[in-house]
């Protein structure tokens, strides 16, 4: 017992993030793409968004505030931070509904009016609130869907356990102005990413599985949200395209109702931001498909994951993962640790990276 409980930390001293050297030197990528230092010196960058005039915001849990990163001069860099909101408990998933700010915070979701010229919000709005905060997994994604209802991504308390609240670990639907909260998906352990599909108008998530069941179970998970569906947690999991019962909460008619995940991925990669590409920077080929973040693992004895890959689409279905950025893991030591990925108003990719306090722009050139 006192081994488990130790191991997170001896494995987090031993892959700790490097101070003080440029970590794109280290970076693999397809040719033709580069990646670059876009802004740095945050303190937990989290979730990212793209306001109406293409400034790109973030927000940082650990201050307390959302952060926007102009670019006049478009040189890939951004020109200054500019403080768009302060004195915020832990807000993370940002969006915005008809040129307001959405704001997910710690326990509720939140409308700003912005000024996109001045990078301000102000008069705020608490749409929903009373969400359960704290635990496990306590950051709150929203974004809106092209039906213009919001959608919340709420985690588990724990890492495994019944959960009293039935809004945890679960993906949930309100009405554009916070109201008719409606659970749309449930057994979701931790979806900390959610996106819709430009063609399809389908919800995708990326879900992270629970620990402590060894290197390789049970997979985390890329996946259609299907309305109504639940996805087995915590009563049982999916390997291999198969329902299997967790040994610690076993529960055959849960498991009897699960619905199989799109995609399983390497247990304890870890999952979280997406993004599916909407740009036209890239070659015609990428438009469509998926770029999803792995921030990596900590409960597996050789780490996996910190990276960021790309999910083939084919009209709206996944055809298979394939590595696209590679390099924050390298003999067992992580370089950095991967939260979101957007795409930009440039049609760059930009990466933040909470472990190093930064966030990247990925662009692309032939000429290169």
């Amino acid at each position: 017992m006192l081994v488990s409980r130790l191991w997170p930390v001896v494995l987090a001293l031993l892959i700790l993030p490097v101070p003080g050297e440029p970590q794109e030197a280290r970076i693999s990528l397809p040719p033709g793409f580069t990646i670059s230092a876009f802004a740095s010196g945050f303190d937990r960058v989290r979730f990212m968004a793209v306001d109406p005039r293409g400034t790109l915001l973030l927000s940082d849990p650990g201050a307390g505030k959302v952060v926007a990163l102009p670019d006049a001069d478009r040189d890939g860099k951004a020109d200054r931070f500019v403080e768009v909101i302060g004195g915020l408990s832990r807000p993370h998933g940002l969006a915005f509904q008809d040129g307001k700010l959405l704001v997910g915070d710690a326990d509720r979701i939140v409308r700003f009016s912005y000024d996109p010229v001045a990078m301000r919000a102000s008069a705020p709005e608490v749409l929903v609130e009373g969400l359960p905060r704290g635990g496990n997994h306590p950051y709150k994604t929203v974004i809106v869907g092209p039906d213009r209802r919001l959608y919340v991504s709420i985690g588990s308390s724990c890492n495994v356990c019944e959960e009293r609240d039935p809004r945890r670990a679960a993906i949930l639907r309100y009405n554009g102005d916070g109201s008719g909260e409606t659970l749309l998906a449930t057994g979701v352990r931790n979806a900390v990413g959610i996106a819709f599909h430009p063609a399809t108008r389908k919800l995708w998530a990326t879900i992270n599985e629970r620990d402590w069941r060894g290197d390789d179970v049970p997979p985390d998970y890329i996946t259609e949200i299907v309305e109504g569906g639940f996805y087995g947690w915590p009563y049982c999991y999916v390997q291999g395209g198969k329902v299997r019962p967790d040994p610690d909460y076993t529960n055959p008619q849960a498991c009897a109702r699960t619905t199989l995940p799109t995609l399983e991925v390497q247990a304890h990669s870890a999952p979280i931001g997406l993004a599916f590409y909407t740009g036209r920077q890239f070659p015609e080929e990428y438009r469509g498909d998926l770029f999803v973040v792995y921030q990596g693992s900590w409960n597996r004895s050789v780490p996996t994951g910190y990276k960021l890959v790309r999910v083939r689409m084919k009209d709206g279905r996944a055809q298979g993962i394939e590595d696209f950025a590679t390099g924050w893991l390298q003999s067992g030591r992580k370089y950095g640790s991967l939260v979101d990925v957007v795409v930009g108003a440039d049609g760059s990719l930009y990466l933040s990276d909470q472990g190093g306090g930064v966030v990247y722009r990925i662009s692309y050139s032939s000429a290169r």
